[in-house]
């Protein structure tokens, strides 16, 4: 068992990733991917106006609404969610999630381990 002090681990800045664009991403890993077999979890805040491209993953993605207003969107519709809910994706349906043009967002990510991202945009 591990117990992680999350205010002693580091927040990136994604901004520059290449799935994310209209405004400031910072990344903070929740459990080190590199120990962990089961998931990569990653606390993901989005500036107003901030989304990720259209994209999709080769496993499931739970996604913990901590923080903020946003939108989760398929290809045909968009969702508005809040503080409390909880989204899942299942694998390789097609994406994005972001903030709204008006509040900031943050989620936590869940997806397994080795899972990978192909971005569409």
């Amino acid at each position: 068992m591990r117990i992680i002090d999350n205010s002693e681990v580091p927040i990136e800045d994604s901004t520059s990733a290449p799935i994310f664009f209209g405004g400031t991403v910072s990344k903070q890993g929740l459990v080190d991917d590199s120990n962990s077999k089961c998931f990569v979890s990653s606390l993901i805040t989005f500036a107003a106006g901030a989304r990720n491209k259209f994209h999709k993953h080769s496993s499931d993605q739970l996604l913990f609404v901590t923080n903020g207003t946003g939108i989760v969107a398929t290809q045909n519709e968009e969702f508005v969610v809040t503080e409390g809910s909880t989204v899942h994706v299942v694998a390789g349906e097609v994406h994005w999630h972001g903030a709204t043009k008006e509040s900031s967002f943050s989620h936590i990510t869940v997806t397994l381990a080795g899972s990978t991202t192909e971005i569409l945009e």
